[in-house]
């Protein structure tokens, strides 16, 4: 792995990344894939996929990951998961990729598709709190809150869906939402309001997760009012979207004020052979089917890249 000049390195294994794979690995590329944790990206906390087209019936998140990774490999890709990217530079043009863990990989091209981390409330107890009550996957940690009361904070489809994925365990699911309406697709809306476990909290937001060694309350502050109340809960999920991770690269591209990656139409950014997909690239729509399409756009904008080269 570390001896070898890739034709093209891939920095992220989620729907985007394993989507690239697939064409690299079909275009004859030498492939490789890295992740920090494992194949799959969001897919993993995601319990059920519903709107991907050619699944008529829904599929769990980690069966699509799976298949998807399957696939790659069939077309030749490697796969290494433990991996993170402290920094990526050129030499000459030749991407060098710094791993956190020591060592240098290097490629002639790069397709960056490391994807996003869910954003912080940045309220008092939410680091105390992390992993004993303060959760950003319903998924991971549901199960957890069996017969208990937790809160989710968020208006989009993310907070609304991991809400009714709670109600499978939980007693009570407060949806708390800084304004007056909720975000989401109105079939997701209907599905909460027809839940009987989930009360809606709107024009409320956190201002402190509080508790002795585990979560037991939260100070919510009215969004009109100024008014502050408690409320008594086990956990809280925060679902409030999410940072681009864009900081190895930063240096070599465009981003926007939210961080997010500029590309044009084929995924280029402002390196030449440097290519962004998926969530950490600046979009209009965040999907499962967004994130292949910008996978697969990538990995033939590398190719013709290395072709044109040669």
């Amino acid at each position: 792995m570390f001896d070898t000049l890739w034709d093209v390195v891939i920095v992220g294994a989620g729907p985007a990344g394993l989507a690239s794979a697939i064409y690299t690995g079909r275009s004859n590329l030498n492939t490789l894939v890295l992740d920090s944790m494992f194949p799959g990206g969001q897919l993993l906390i995601t319990e059920m996929i519903e709107n991907y087209p050619g699944f008529p019936e829904p599929m769990a998140g980690f069966e699509l990951s799976d298949r998807m990774k399957k696939q790659a490999e069939k077309f030749g890709a490697v796969i290494k998961s433990g991996y993170s990217v402290s920094k990526v530079d050129l030499d000459g043009d030749i991407f060098v990729l710094k791993l956190e863990s020591g060592g240098e990989l290097k490629a002639k091209t790069v397709i960056w598709a490391a994807g996003s981390t869910p954003r912080k409330l940045g309220v008092p107890g939410e680091a105390e709190f992390l992993g004993r009550g303060v959760s950003y996957c319903a998924v991971c940690d549901g199960a957890l809150f069996k017969g208990r009361d937790v809160a989710v904070v968020g208006g989009g489809d993310s907070a609304l869906e991991e809400a009714l994925y709670l109600t499978k365990f939980a007693n009570k699911v407060y949806l708390i939402h800084r304004r007056d309406k909720f975000r989401a697709v109105p079939i997701v809306q209907e599905r909460v309001k027809a839940n009987e476990k989930i009360e809606p909290i709107l024009n409320k937001v956190v201002e402190s997760i509080n508790g002795e060694q585990f979560v037991e309350s939260l100070t919510l502050k009215d969004t009109v009012t100024g008014k502050k109340s408690e409320q008594k809960v086990d956990g809280i999920f925060i679902f409030i979207g999410s940072e681009p991770n864009t900081a190895p690269i930063a240096h070599l591209v465009e981003l926007d004020d939210r961080g997010y990656i500029l590309t044009d139409d084929e995924m280029k950014t402002a390196t030449p052979g440097l290519f962004a997909a998926g969530d950490t690239r600046k979009k209009p729509l965040k999907q499962v089917i967004t994130a292949a399409a910008d996978g697969a756009v990538a990995a033939m904008s590398a190719s013709k890249y290395l072709e044109e080269k040669e």
